[in-house]
This record gives structure tokens, sequence and C-alpha cells, in this order.
């Protein structure tokens, strides 16, 4: 087990590399100095350049890049042009936020998204079933910024039960966690029908059931195992893409998260915070992929016997 987990783990170093070199070619590319933004659209020509020297933007493209990589092989992720503060500082600031509402969303998605579609699955062409994907084809059509700016109209200028903005409480982060569960849910309500649909029509689901196994047992334990490796897959993705994704949600409800420090640091031209928060967000979805090729050698005994050797 712990030499399959160390093989991912090396997996993910050229992809983390791959990455940082794109990001710094990227910025590299785009308009704009580092030194002007700091110093000022007014600030003398010789203070700009006496900047460019110290932060030695300079220099080579590849000696530049090379020396990222030195540093973040030591721990050392940059330096914020804009607030002057170590990245990883200001990452550990404002990642706990986009967690919540990531984690959140996704305990919604599954909680609502796979019964519904285990329901769906077993009551098939039924007006259950029809309306489960009725409502899966709506919520995976409605942008997410929309949905939230609606629930802020109902729940916090209607109603008024939920806050509207902000990271203070528990509820500030129901709003936005709902609002982007909606697709997720939508995708898993589709996954576990489709996979449910495949498991129940096996040979071996029929035989439990003319051997008067009974009805939840052949759907939790005979069915639903069997199914759950795809409906696993779709929750790592999901998790993934809600960690990178928040920018636009945090933005409507004006959360200070690992999205909008991206954003700022693309409108700032800070090219260290915006590669290592990317980085970050890269990191921790491989290693959301290793959770979940891990939980696939409990789910299913065929692929410990496949990939773990002892």
């Amino acid at each position: 087990m712990l030499k399959y987990i160390g093989k991912r783990f090396l997996m993910m170093i050229p992809v983390l590399l791959g990455i940082s070199f794109i990001l710094f070619t990227i910025m590299d590319l785009t308009p704009g100095d580092p030194a002007r933004a700091m110093l000022g659209e007014y600030a003398p020509q010789q203070e700009v350049d006496k900047l460019r020297d110290e932060l030695g933007l300079n220099d080579n493209f590849f000696i530049r890049y090379g020396r990222y990589v030195l540093n973040a092989l030591q721990g050392d992720l940059g330096t914020s042009y804009r607030t002057n503060t170590p990245a990883i500082e200001e990452i550990k600031a404002r990642f706990p936020a986009t967690l919540k509402i990531a984690l959140l969303a996704v305990l919604i998605a599954i909680a609502i998204g796979i019964p519904v579609g285990i329901v769906s699955a077993v009551k098939q062409y039924s007006f259950t079933d029809i309306a489960s994907m009725m409502s899966a084809l709506l919520f995976t059509s409605v942008p997410p910024f929309w949905l939230g700016l609606m629930m802020i109209l109902l729940f916090s200028v209607q109603l008024r039960i939920l806050p509207a903005v902000g990271s203070d409480t528990w509820k500030h982060f129901l709003m936005p966690a709902a609002a982007m569960a909606a697709a997720q849910m939508a995708t898993l309500i589709r996954m576990t029908r489709s996979t449910m649909l495949e498991v129940i029509r096996q040979d071996y689901i029929r035989t439990a059931k003319s051997k008067g196994a009974p009805p939840r047992r052949v759907i939790f334990r005979h069915s639903l195992q069997n199914a759950l490796l795809p409906v696993v897959t779709a929750v790592g993705i999901s998790f993934s893409n809600l960690l990178g994704g928040a920018l636009i949600i945090e933005n409507v409800f004006g959360i200070s998260g690992l999205g909008t420090l991206m954003v700022d640091s693309v409108k700032g031209k800070d090219s260290p915070m915006l590669i290592a928060s990317v980085m970050f967000a890269a990191f921790v979805g491989g290693l959301v992929n290793l959770l979940v090729d891990v939980m696939y050698i409990y789910i299913d005994p065929r692929v410990k016997s496949l990939y773990v050797k002892g």
C-alpha cells in the first residue's frame, strides 16, 4: 500500500512542474510591469529600474524559472509583490474559507445526489425518475453565480434569515456552498443513476433476487457497492473543481478566499502569489485524486489485486 501511494506521489512531481512552467510563461508574456505596479504609475523610471534589479526581473527567463523551482523545493513559494508578505502565509490565511465552501458543497451534493440517483435507477421511468432527471438538467444549466444572486435576494433580502456577505459564521457558507453544489449534485444524480442501471441488470443481481435476498440488501450491498467507483471518481473531480473554481462565488458573496486571491493577483500582475495559489490548488487536487485511488482499493478488491502487491 505504502509503495503504491509513494508511486502516486512521484507521479505528481512532473505534473506540478508542468503547471508551474506554463504559469510562469503566461505571467511573463502578459503585458505590464510588476515593479511599475508596485511603485505606482507616476514613480520615476530610475526607481522602477532599481526595483526590477532587486526583484531579479531583468534576468533571463530560464534563470528566473530555475530560481523559482529551487526556492519552491525549499518551501519558499515567493513573496507577494503587492503585500510584500510570503505567498504561503497569504494562502494559509485565505485557503480555509475556500476549503469550507468546497467541503460543504460536496457534502450537500453527496447527501442529495447519490440517494436521488439510487431511487431514480430503482424506479426507472417512474414520475420520480423523470422529475429527478429534469431537475438534474435544470441545475446543470443554471450558472452558480446567478443562483447565488437569487439566493441572496430570497434568503437575505426577502426572508432575512441568512447573511449575504462575509465569512464570520457557519451561516455565511450555506448559500455559497449550496450555489456551488447544485451543478455537482446534478452530475452525481445522473452518474449514480446510470451506473446503478448497469449493475442491476447484471446476472448476479438477478441471482440474488431469485434467492430471496431482501430488496434493501440487493440495492445497498450488491448493487451500490459495485456502482460506486465512477461515483467516487465524480466526487473527487467535483471537489477539485470546487477548490479551483470558487473565485466567482467568493466574489458574489464577498468571501476572502483563495479564488479572490487569484483574481487580485492577476489584476496586480503579482506573479509569485498567482503561481503559488494555483500550484497549491493543483497540489491539493492531486492529493484528492490520490485519496480517490486509495478508496478504489477498499471499494473494489479487484483494484487491490491489480495495483497493490503485498
